[in-house]
């Protein structure tokens, strides 16, 4: 099963200048708990934006540079389409980002947890647009704004109709 998860902004943005522009403690556990233990997909600009590797996962790092030197336990690869040939045959894989990535890896993947955080955000990356006749919204979650939380958000997955 191949799954993009992201969190976007009202109008689908993504982040700006390579950072997340909001703080949602809640939606960094469940990235942490739907990811861990399984191979992780992403550019070279979102893996550069951690400050080391996410514990308790592979990642795959995508790249045209052939001269990319990657952190121990890390691989390369030069497409989208490498990189999952390099993941086991039964393995969940999930599609972290950017935006380019989330663009080459929509039409291949089978799922897709989003969290929809409300507000508008100045951004430089965005997430595509979901198209409602290739996908069902199977589940949704909706979060209040508290006292860890800035913004109201909702827990969204999406499966692909068949």
């Amino acid at each position: 099963m191949i799954t993009i998860i992201a969190a976007v902004g009202q109008n689908n943005e993504l982040g700006k200048d390579n950072k997340i522009i909001w703080h949602l403690p809640d939606d960094f556990k469940r990235f942490k708990n739907i990811t861990s233990g399984h191979y992780i997909i992403m550019g070279r600009k979102t893996f550069e934006s951690f400050p080391k590797p996410l514990p308790n996962r592979t990642h795959i790092v995508i790249t045209r540079n052939k001269n990319y030197k990657i952190t121990d336990g890390c691989f390369i690869a030069n497409s989208v389409q490498e990189a999952i040939a390099m993941c086991p045959k039964n393995e969940n894989i999930f599609i972290i980002g950017g935006g380019e990535i989330y663009n080459q890896s929509l039409d291949i993947s089978n799922c897709i947890e989003l969290t929809r955080v409300n507000g508008n955000f100045e951004a430089d990356a965005f997430f595509p647009e979901i198209n409602m006749y290739e996908w069902n919204l199977v589940k949704s979650e909706f979060h209040s704004i508290d006292e860890k939380h800035k913004y109201s958000f909702t827990f969204e997955t999406y499966n692909r109709k068949l």
